[in-house]
């Protein structure tokens, strides 16, 4: 009888921990606090015109939200290249994941979305401003978090970022970046991680130089091209395993899920 006591004591303190746990856990606007002011100074014409354009363009119906910083910007054929997915493209200037973080709501929340694709490659670039791999996980979870808040069940892609010939140098660092966004996808529900590296780099693990414009650091058409392949398949990857998630559920179920 002692023993049964016990155990059902620290089963009963195992899920008060776990409790804990999942509520310290819980991403709130205080993570975007000390970068709030910042932000709005640089990025608020930026995000109002984006708005504008809200109001302007209506959603797609099931369309895929691509929110982050100038690559997502500067896709011009984004949707010819991602078809037959809709896009909304909502990208905006050098953004980092604290520039995104502080508009979450503001660029997430206008739109019904089938699933997020965010892609963000200014955090690490090789200078003194460089942002630690645990400064941005906590504001890419915040950002999963606004989308939750909103849909949560859209499943969010989040995007390696890409190997370029300016900012090769920080490539290790980058690569620390890329692995830790890895394990946010792997410990967040329903996100994903896409592997885009492996095709930026030639045999030799360099920068593949051709998919890449003058600046050496944004794609050109080439280089969409090859991003578009792998975030299609892995939109496919995605909803092909949602689908059959969905499928196995025995009638009546799914309102207990």
């Amino acid at each position: 009888m002692q023993s049964t006591r016990q155990g059902l004591w620290l089963t009963f303190f195992a899920l008060v921990v776990s409790v804990t746990h999942a509520q310290d856990a819980s991403p709130t606007a205080d993570v975007i606090q000390p970068y709030r002011d910042a932000a709005i100074q640089r990025w608020e014409t930026e995000i109002q015109r984006i708005e504008q354009l809200d109001q302007e363009q209506p959603d797609p119906a099931d369309g895929v939200l691509l929110i982050g910083s100038s690559s997502i910007r500067l896709w011009k054929n984004v949707a010819a290249d991602l078809a037959p997915y809709r896009t909304i493209q909502r990208g905006y200037g050098g953004a980092k994941y604290s520039d995104l973080a502080v508009f979450a709501e503001r660029l997430i929340h206008p739109h019904s979305y089938r699933a997020i694709v965010m892609f963000v490659g200014n955090d690490v670039t090789g200078s003194k401003d460089d942002r630690t791999p645990d400064e941005v996980e906590k504001l890419v979870r915040y950002i999963i978090h606004v989308s939750r808040q909103h849909q949560p069940n859209a499943p969010i892609l989040v995007v390696e970022v890409t190997p370029t010939p300016k900012r090769f140098d920080a490539w290790p660092a980058i690569r620390q970046l890329n692995a830790r966004l890895r394990e946010i996808a792997l410990t967040e529900a329903n996100t994903y991680f896409v592997a885009t590296a492996e095709h930026y780099l030639d045999r030799d693990d360099q920068p593949r130089a051709n998919l890449f414009g003058n600046d050496r650091l944004h794609q050109n058409e080439s280089g969409y091209a090859v991003w578009a392949d792998v975030i299609r398949r892995r939109l496919d990857e995605v909803f092909r395993l949602l689908a059959h998630d969905d499928s196995s559920v025995p009638a009546g179920a799914e309102s207990r899920r």
